[in-house]
């Protein structure tokens, strides 16, 4: 049939819903209209109008995400919207579905991703399954129910990933044991004795733990070698003084994919099967990270000859594997001597700088601000101002939703990127940094001088108060309340404050952040780095279904408190780990590195980063941050009287929350 340009389609809405053959022609027409700009006489319904919008999104993420387009015309392959590895869908699952309408050549089913692609033997079946599966309820592997949406595409291809090895020095050796010895041992272990015992269960997030030989500190990812405990097996930790070099982790109960990181990016994830055990040494033990992500799945090889060993990038391969229960027996064995491996970078016995000790007072706090803070914005004020000019569309919305001649007050203001946002405000910004302070009043902004923890502003004077990316500095749950409280203080009631801190989840709702997009190959390379990147955890853990971080997991677990963690943690004699740039946190109180390039004038836009290979021959400084889990900051808020969260959020790797004083 030939579509002239004046063609009208006008269909009876009782047959429209009646046959899966007038909803085809129904959106093939509606589409070819919408793409030639025309318009159609007939009426939708509110079901069949959010059926279109539904599809017609689908259509356009698939463009913005993948730069694929979709076509109005038919085509052996289409591309299934909500039918993906990324939203809970298994090739198992979709598969059948598929088939029923014909022969599937190929179903490409992208890591992550919430769509999949598939492609018929002929253009007739590929016109079955749109006609019949468009709108089709499907039941997820979770046992949700999702709708699928279907759009035609020339090719059904995906960009092929680059090959990948096993991290040098790692093996993974298959059925190490039999079945009766795996039963023995997970049978003993007893997850119920008496507390009182020196070994006992400790509850974590998503797992168990029973410690042996020493006990794990969760707080400051170490062991005291002057206590051990009475018998059992060493403690389980990877910092690089602490431990030999090899570390052997047995994996019985269930099957889990671990993912192994370097330092420049790379991510290799490896299918530990039940009954293996993993073997790291060398670079894979000293340089890479490794860790098991909090999650329901494991995207895993679809082909049964498949086993252990890295999972490919073959997205015609790849299907979902629920998480089973795991218990993971892991082996150390104390160090006596200094470290001497070869990589001094990331080795706490070779490296020349001394991490500052985490505060057991409040003296202590102010003293580790003002050196891994204070100092250092001062220090790097103009670099940073450089790479600070964008304002954040969420902040902006905020100030330009207060009423006109509202009194504004942005503590910590920085170069003052948001003091002129809104010119019906009257802002004022104040900084502990000078230099940043000079800045803003270079670009003719108002601004002083002051401690976020003292601002000379009488009570109850400001409209409005947002505090962006400072919170974050203080080095104790006390001190960050204090902040808290400090802003609610200047409020008037009925005020408003907007809070944004860093969070420890840089990937939040299978997206990662601009900041973990913003990774460079190079970098990590440059990047001084702690032992504490790599795997720090106890000798034996339980896993629940979720699939929790394994006893071999490079993201060691911060105890705190049951509210969100607003008690501060009291450590002893404890390192702060050297954040890796550009990659996710593993502690959340870190030391995160700037390396600032020659000495730039205020203001002065320079290339933060060396080309690839070149000597870096910049000053290296690092900032405290404590960066907040999911929920932490609006625990922290319910802390302070007389306010009360009207929003709360996810913004692009920082958690945030809207206050308003009672």
């Amino acid at each position: 049939m030939e579509c002239m340009n004046n063609i009208i389609i006008i269909v009876p809405s009782r047959l429209l819903r009646l046959t899966f053959f007038t909803v085809y022609l129904f959106i093939y027409f509606l589409q070819f209209a919408m793409d030639s700009s025309h318009q159609s006489n007939y009426k939708l319904s509110k079901t069949e109008k959010k059926f279109l919008r539904k599809q017609i999104k689908a259509r356009h993420t698939l463009l913005r995400h993948e730069g694929i387009e979709t076509v109005s015309y038919a085509t052996q392959s289409l591309v299934v919207a909500n039918g993906g590895l990324g939203n809970g869908v298994s090739r198992n699952q979709l598969l059948p579905v598929l088939e029923k309408c014909g022969l599937v050549d190929a179903l490409l089913m992208p890591p992550n991703k919430p769509y999949s692609f598939a492609r018929y033997k002929t253009t007739e079946e590929s016109k079955r399954a749109y006609v019949t599966l468009n709108g089709k309820e499907v039941v997820d592997d979770l046992g949700q129910k999702i709708i699928l949406y279907l759009n035609f595409v020339e090719k059904a291809q995906w960009k092929e990933l680059r090959p990948q090895a096993l991290p040098p020095g790692l093996m993974v050796v298959e059925e190490i044991i039999s079945s009766e010895e795996e039963k023995m041992l997970l049978e003993s272990v007893d997850w119920t004795e008496d507390t009182d015992n020196q070994n006992s269960q400790k509850s974590l997030k998503h797992r168990r733990v029973k410690h042996f030989g020493y006990e794990f500190h969760y707080e400051n990812n170490n062991v005291d070698k002057d206590k051990p405990l009475p018998g059992g097996i060493p403690a389980h930790i990877d910092t690089h003084s602490a431990f030999e070099d090899e570390i052997v982790s047995l994996s019985l109960g269930s099957e889990i994919v671990m993912d192994f990181k370097h330092p420049d990016g790379t991510a290799v994830p490896v299918m530990l099967p039940h009954r293996s055990l993993l073997v790291m040494t060398g670079e894979s033990r000293y340089l890479w990270t490794h860790g098991i992500t909090c999650r329901k799945f494991d995207t895993v090889q679809a082909s049964e000859n498949h086993k252990s060993g890295i999972i490919t990038s073959d997205v015609g391969d790849l299907t979902l594997s629920k998480r089973g229960l795991r218990t993971s027996f892991t082996f150390r064995k104390v160090r006596q001597t200094p470290c001497n491996c070869s990589y001094p970078l990331v080795c706490d016995s070779q490296r020349k700088e001394t991490p500052p000790s985490f505060p057991e007072s409040d003296k202590e706090a102010s003293r580790l601000e003002q050196e891994y803070v204070h100092q250092v914005y001062e220090e790097i004020a103009g670099h940073f101002s450089s790479t600070r000019h964008t304002p954040w569309p969420h902040i902006v919305e905020f100030l330009k939703a207060l009423p006109s001649g509202s009194i504004v007050a942005d503590i910590g203001c920085g170069n003052g990127k948001y003091l002129g946002v809104n010119k019906e405000l009257y802002m004022v910004g104040c900084d502990h940094s000078q230099n940043l302070v000079d800045i803003c009043r270079e670009r003719q902004f108002q601004a002083f001088v002051c401690d976020a923890l003292a601002v000379p502003v009488r009570s109850g004077s400001c409209d409005a108060c947002i505090s962006i990316a400072v919170i974050h500095h203080f080095a104790t749950a006390e001190r960050r309340v204090a902040a808290l409280q400090e802003i609610v203080r200047l409020l008037r009631p009925g005020g408003k404050a907007l809070i944004y801190v860093w969070a420890m989840e840089q990937e939040y709702n299978k997206q990662k952040s601009k900041y973990l997009k913003g990774n460079r190959n190079s970098q990590g390379k440059k990047e001084e780095m702690n032992s504490d990147t790599s795997v720090q955890r106890s000798l034996v853990e339980q896993m629940p279904d979720m699939g929790s971080r394994d006893s071999a997991s490079s993201v060691p677990r911060i105890n705190d408190s049951q509210e969100g963690g607003c008690n501060s943690r009291q450590v002893s004699n404890s390192k702060l780990p050297i954040h890796v740039n550009r990659t996710s946190f593993y502690s959340q109180d870190v030391l995160v590195p700037w390396h600032l390039k020659g000495n730039p004038d205020k203001g002065k836009p320079v290339e933060p980063f060396g080309p690839i290979g070149s000597q870096d021959p910049s000053p290296v400084f690092h900032r405290y941050y404590h960066v907040f889990r999911e929920g932490e900051l609006e625990a922290l808020c319910r802390t302070v009287s007389d306010v009360r969260i009207l929003q709360s959020y996810y913004d692009q790797g920082n958690w945030c929350v809207i206050l308003q004083k009672a």
